[in-house]
């Protein structure tokens, strides 16, 4: 038996219980993880607010990182190889909030060890959604983008992929985010009143991508009135705006997201490895308060990434 959090009804993070469950063996094309850090995203808690009821209870967490315990027959990882007491990571995968769980070889990779476990742990996530949110604005060397939330965990990982393009990104944040967005080569500026005209200061040449990581009305007001391509505007959060105004939105659900994403894992692993991509960390809660932990994530402003300690 293992403990596991889940949401056995609709709502937010009031609701999570942690129950004990059975972690089955591993057949052919498996792998058992026991689990050293269990990442956490927005999207934990926000899957679970789903008024469908013949959908729970719902199991919670997307990536985790931990050591190999157990491998199915004629299985390997898709890194290649992989044997018990292998540090791994896994994403895209069904209640990593968990002591140990199974989970298809396919989505288990090699653990850099450049990341600590609860870094590994939230590495895919955000930065696959950060990738995608490349991918369909077309973001490249001459552009300046205008990225919105770019403090938060996917703004921190577009700030680091688009450094190698030599792209320039001015990136919304409050005055405490900053230092983070400076850090990773943004040029920062407040959101608020008066961006717009702020924006246009610091860039009297244009604007050419804008990515809104926050979904906020400014964001997408903002965005519509700094480029001209509508196309080159994404929101990862703003759905009905997204949809009123002929802009593109991202999400792991979409089939051509989904399939992009999954397909960009090794890469974004490998730029781990190399060191040319951080994920801070601003704190570790153990498994058993994962419902505290939520309740942070929650609150918008959790300073960083957040991981569970089993």
């Amino acid at each position: 038996m293992t403990k596991q959090w889940v949401a056995p009804r609709p709502g937010a993070s009031e609701v999570l219980e942690s129950i004990d469950v059975d972690v089955r063996p591993p057949g052919p094309g498996e792998v058992t993880i026991t689990v050293r850090a269990a990442g956490m995203n927005p999207a934990d808690t926000k899957h679970t607010r789903a008024a469908d009821s013949s959908a729970y209870p719902i199991a919670i967490g997307y990536e985790v990182a931990g050591v190999v315990s157990a491998m199915g027959p004629d299985t390997e990882i898709a890194s290649g190889g992989g044997a018990v007491g292998d540090e791994v990571l896994a994403f895209r995968v069904s209640g990593g909030w968990t002591e140990e769980l199974t989970v298809p070889a396919a989505d288990v990779f090699a653990k850099p060890a450049s990341l600590d476990f609860p870094q590994a742990a939230n590495l895919l996530l955000a930065g696959t959604t950060a990738a995608d949110v490349i991918r369909v604005t077309r973001a490249s060397g001459r552009d300046t983008v205008l990225l919105h939330g770019a403090s938060g965990a996917v703004g921190v990982s577009v700030l680091q992929q688009l450094r190698p393009l030599g792209v320039r990104v001015i990136g919304t944040a409050s005055e405490r985010g900053a230092d983070t967005v400076r850090r990773y080569g943004g040029e920062w500026i407040a959101y608020g009143d008066g961006l717009e005209a702020r924006v246009r200061d610091l860039a009297p040449d244009g604007i050419d991508v804008a990515i809104d990581c926050v979904g906020t009305d400014e964001a997408i007001d903002v965005s519509l009135a700094l480029v001209a391509d509508r196309s080159r505007i994404v929101t990862i959060a703003a759905q009905q705006r997204a949809a009123a105004e002929g802009v593109p939105m991202v999400g792991g659900a979409q089939p051509e997201s989904k399939a992009f994403r999954d397909s960009v894992r090794q890469r974004l692993i490998d730029l781990a490895a190399a060191g040319q991509l951080e994920v801070p960390v601003a704190r570790t809660f153990p498994l058993a308060q994962a419902r505290e932990a939520a309740e942070l994530l929650e609150s918008g402003h959790p300073g960083g990434k957040l991981a569970l300690v089993p």
